[in-house]
């Protein structure tokens, strides 16, 4: 009879177990995200740091059901009032980018908005060199497991185009489905709750998960702008703030 009711005990938690999985293929998880606006500075900017604050701060939706997942803007407001506590007011446009991915295609989308103008570069999932950790965390009651790689980078820098160094450690949970994350961060056995780029430069934390079954037109692939290749937006961008830095300009880049 005690055997009986051990095996119950483990065939319930079993149950539990598989009902947790199916309320958890499919919901919203919220990011928060910040980033050190002074580290984005270019070096010939940096007097700019007494003008504009350290941070700046925004959320995120991701949007996910068993395949298909879409990061994009909780959108409060389509301007972010930053103070720098010297008395000047600074006004960000929060661009409305989105991220979709489908991994039974192994295809994403990327809507990026530049200058008023929406543009879709799609291409296949790009699976980062991560190397597992020993560390553990919790975040918002999940266990997670780290994970971390290095790589490099493009950048412009004073019309040139130079090489940098970036470090990514996340944070992801085997609690959710598989291959789901922030950005282009989505591709670890798990869903990743948490990313720190290059020691505080940036970093996107999960402040709510809510598993449920997702409304109409929250998970929608982007098909309205005009496509393009990442290479042929990152000339376009890159053309245009070496533009504004020889009028005497400068843009932050997210």
């Amino acid at each position: 009879m005690k055997r009986i009711i051990i095996l119950m005990g483990v065939l319930v938690g079993l149950l539990a177990a598989e009902v947790m999985w199916a309320q958890t293929v499919e919901g919203v998880i919220t990011y928060e995200t910040k980033i050190g606006l002074h580290r984005r500075l270019p070096p010939e900017r940096a007097d700019m740091k007494a003008m504009i604050p350290q941070f700046r701060t925004s959320k995120d939706n991701l949007f996910f059901n068993d395949h298909e997942s879409i990061f994009k803007p909780l959108i409060e407001d389509d301007e972010e009032e930053l103070s720098s506590g010297g008395g000047v007011v600074m006004r960000f446009n929060m661009p409305n980018n989105e991220f979709y991915t489908n991994r039974e295609t192994s295809r994403t989308i990327s809507k990026q908005e530049f200058m008023g103008k929406d543009y879709l570069i799609e291409d296949s999932v790009k699976v980062s060199p991560w190397k597992f950790g020993t560390e553990t965390r919790e975040i918002l009651g999940y266990a997670c497991q780290q994970a971390y790689y290095t790589d490099e980078v493009k950048i412009n820098r004073n019309g040139e185009e130079v090489t940098e160094k970036r470090e990514v450690t996340a944070w992801f949970t085997n609690q959710l489905r598989p291959f789901l994350g922030p950005d282009r961060f989505n591709t670890l056995p798990g869903a990743v709750l948490a990313v720190d780029i290059n020691n505080g430069e940036r970093v996107m934390v999960a402040k709510k998960i809510d598993p449920r079954p997702l409304k109409k037109n929250e998970l929608v692939m982007p098909a309205k702008g005009t496509k393009t290749t990442q290479a042929e937006f990152r000339k376009m961008v890159d053309e245009k703030m070496k533009e504004m830095r020889a009028n005497g300009g400068f843009m932050i880049r997210n």
